[in-house]
C-alpha cells in the first residue's frame, strides 16, 4: 500500500488527510495519507524515504516549504520562481518539487468573482504561502502589492524574488482593495491588532487560514461590512492539483467536499 504524508510543524490543524483519504477512497486507490510533525533535522531522512520509495510522496506545509528544496533533484518553474514547494513527487528516479498553492489561490479568487486586475492588495505576513500569492496576483495584473510583516527583514527578502513590492511597517495601514491575512495569527483565536475601521467600503478580507473557518480577522471584516473569505477553496484546489500529480486523476470537487471539511 502506497503511503503519502503532509509534513509541517505545527500540523494538528491540517485537514489534508481528511480530504486526500476521501478522494483516495472515491477513486478506489489503494493508498493512505497521514500527517506527520517533523523537526528541521528530520527533513533530510524523511525525503530520503521518498527517494527510496518507502513513502510515495508528500505535501509540505509551514515552515518547510523552502527548507525542503536543498534535498530535491528538480523544481517546477513555479516552485523555482517562488522558492516554495508544497508537493513532492518521485518520477523516473528524481524527487521533484511543485507549487500547487498558486493554482489553489488562483481558483479561489476566480470563484469569488473578484476582479483583481488594477487593484491594490495588502498582504499581512511574508512566509508560508506569501510567495505563491504574490506570483498569482502578478499574473492577475494587480496594480500594487504591499507587504507588511512583523519582521521587516523577511518582507524585504521577498524583493529578491519579485519586483515592485511595497513594504509597509507592521502596525501601519494603507489604502487597499483586498487585504490578505497570511500570518498564522488566527489559528488559535489570536487577534491581529490593526484598526481597519477607516478602511472604506466593499473591500475583500481574505484569510489563508481555513481551520477555524472564521478567524477574528474575518469576523472583524464582516462586522465592518466587507466581503470575507477563508482559505478553504484555496486549500481544496491546491490539494486537487497535488492529487492529480500523484495519481494522474482529477478528483471531484462538489458540495460534499466542502461539507466534509466543515464537519471538523
Amino acid at each position: 500500500m502506497k503511503k503519502y504524508f503532509v509534513i509541517g510543524n505545527p500540523i494538528e490543524h491540517s485537514l489534508s488527510p481528511k480530504l486526500q483519504n476521501w478522494w483516495l477512497k472515491e477513486n478506489n486507490i489503494y493508498a493512505t495519507y497521514d500527517k506527520i510533525k517533523l523537526d528541521d533535522h528530520e527533513i533530510k531522512n524523511f525525503i530520503q524515504d521518498i527517494k527510496e520509495q518507502k513513502i510515495a510522496g508528500c505535501n509540505v506545509t509551514v515552515p518547510f516549504k523552502k527548507k525542503v528544496i536543498p534535498f530535491l533533484d528538480k523544481l517546477s518553474p513555479e516552485a523555482e520562481h517562488t522558492q516554495s514547494v508544497n508537493t513532492i513527487i518521485f518520477d523516473n528516479g528524481d524527487l521533484i518539487g511543485y507549487n500547487t498553492d498558486i493554482a489553489g489561490f488562483n481558483t479561489a479568487i476566480k470563484k469569488l468573482n473578484f476582479k483583481a486586475k488594477g487593484k491594490k492588495v495588502l498582504i499581512l505576513g511574508a512566509g508560508g504561502v506569501v510567495p505563491s500569492i504574490i506570483f498569482a496576483l502578478k499574473n492577475m495584473h494587480v496594480q500594487e502589492i504591499i507587504i507588511s510583516n512583523r519582521s521587516r527583514e523577511k518582507a524585504e527578502n521577498l524583493r529578491d524574488l519579485f519586483d515592485n513590492l511595497k513594504i509597509l511597517k507592521w502596525g501601519d495601514l494603507t489604502d487597499f482593495d483586498m487585504v490578505i491575512n497570511a500570518t498564522s495569527l488566527g489559528l488559535n483565536d489570536e487577534t491581529i491588532n490593526l484598526d481597519f475601521s477607516s478602511s472604506g467600503h466593499n473591500k475583500l478580507f481574505y484569510d489563508v487560514i481555513y481551520n477555524p473557518t472564521e478567524t477574528r480577522f474575518l469576523k472583524m471584516g464582516k462586522k465592518l461590512g466587507h466581503k470575507t473569505e477563508n482559505g478553504k477553496t484555496m486549500f481544496v484546489y491546491q490539494a486537487l492539483a497535488a492529487f492529480k500529480l500523484w495519481h494522474n486523476i482529477e478528483p471531484k470537487v462538489n458540495l460534499d467536499t466542502f461539507k466534509l471539511l466543515d464537519n471538523d
